[in-house]
């Protein structure tokens, strides 16, 4: 069992972190904090800035970088959006074929651009002369698999192309502050059980030399408070400039989340996590792997079904029934959801 458990009261049988993870009890009494601060008129713009800037040094911890290298907003694909909107008309952008809309959908909706889909362990050997953008996830939301970034990024770099990551999936339970990228997006409501609503990214000089702050308003000023009004463009030198007005009460929430997920040793957290998985996989004879995320086949819902049923808590993407595990998960999860599975009823055969 992992120490942090005892910080998740709720976290038995809970194996949904891939789609929402749950508060910690630091968490949990900052976000009933806000609210009673918010009720009672005292809750202040300045308080909430101060808990936002503080987010972003854990932000920066958590992907290895500065926080004048971070940008906060609220959604993936908004900062998707923002790349997007740079990229040069009949541009290649090469995604995965399969992956999470919010990395692809922004791109295709620009109409202009050449957009190409190739399957994960292709990604690398996809990127030619003609990529300018690569955008990925590190972790395949519907199937749980890890990227191979070090060959993409070599692969990129050789032709001179940007690469972009989305580190959603992994961030929390993966180390990802040594990754070769751009531009690195995460959302902090899953594996960093943080409150939907605070995002964050992480641009290189590149990236915020070459990309539009299409999302400019009264954040991406050096300093916001004089950065309310026009007629002038407020933009920051440095990241911030890509950042996004922020959504107050899931910052108060997100500052806790961040910061102690940033305190926490990330290599520990991935050997836990992917040590309860591989069991899983081995109670249900999966090979192993090296993901915190367990997906199979599921058609027809049943094994969603079963386990749901026995109290359980996950979910089925892409026609696969999806389980993962985190901080609050021990050996007893693995043995409630095997078991589950064993005694699902058999699928009704139709002849």
């Amino acid at each position: 069992m992992h120490p942090a458990r005892t910080q998740y009261p709720a976290g038995r049988g809970y194996l949904a972190a891939c789609t929402l993870g749950l508060p910690a009890i630091a968490t949990r009494d900052a976000v009933r904090a806000d609210l009673e601060r918010w009720a009672t008129g005292t809750a202040t713009a300045a308080d909430y800035s101060a808990s936002l800037e503080r987010s972003r040094g854990h932000a920066a911890t958590l992907l290895g970088t500065t926080p004048d290298r971070v940008a906060t907003g609220s959604q993936v694909s908004v900062f998707t959006a923002v790349v997007a909107a740079s990229a040069p008309a009949g541009a290649e952008v090469l995604c995965v074929d399969g992956d999470f809309s919010s990395m692809v959908a922004p791109f295709l909706a620009r109409g202009e651009l050449r957009v190409r889909h190739v399957p994960l362990d292709a990604l690398a050997d996809a990127v030619g002369p003609r990529t300018w953008l690569v955008a990925y996830s590190l972790v395949q939301s519907a199937t749980g698999e890890l990227a191979d970034e070090a060959s993409v990024a070599r692969a990129a770099r050789a032709a001179g192309a940007l690469v972009m990551v989305d580190t959603t999936q992994a961030t929390g339970w993966l180390p990802t502050d040594r990754l070769d990228a751009d531009i690195v997006v995460c959302h902090a409501y899953k594996w960093l059980s943080a409150p939907r609503g605070a995002a964050f990214a992480a641009f290189s000089d590149r990236a915020i030399a070459e990309l539009s702050p299409i999302t400019a308003g009264w954040y991406s000023g050096t300093d916001p408070w004089a950065s309310c009004y026009g007629p002038e463009l407020h933009l920051s030198a440095d990241a911030r400039r890509f950042d996004v007005s922020p959504a107050w009460h899931a910052w108060a929430g997100a500052e806790p989340a961040l910061a102690f997920a940033a305190g926490l040793d990330l290599d520990l957290v991935r050997a836990h996590d992917v040590g309860l998985a591989n069991a899983f996989r081995a109670r249900l004879g999966l090979e192993a792997s090296d993901s915190a995320i367990v997906t199979w086949p599921d058609e027809t819902g049943c094994e969603l079904a079963a386990l749901t049923a026995a109290g359980l808590v996950a979910s089925g993407r892409a026609g696969r029934a999806r389980v993962a595990f985190h901080l609050w998960n021990d050996e007893d999860d693995v043995e409630l959801a095997a078991d589950a599975l064993a005694h699902r009823p058999a699928p009704l055969v139709v002849r």
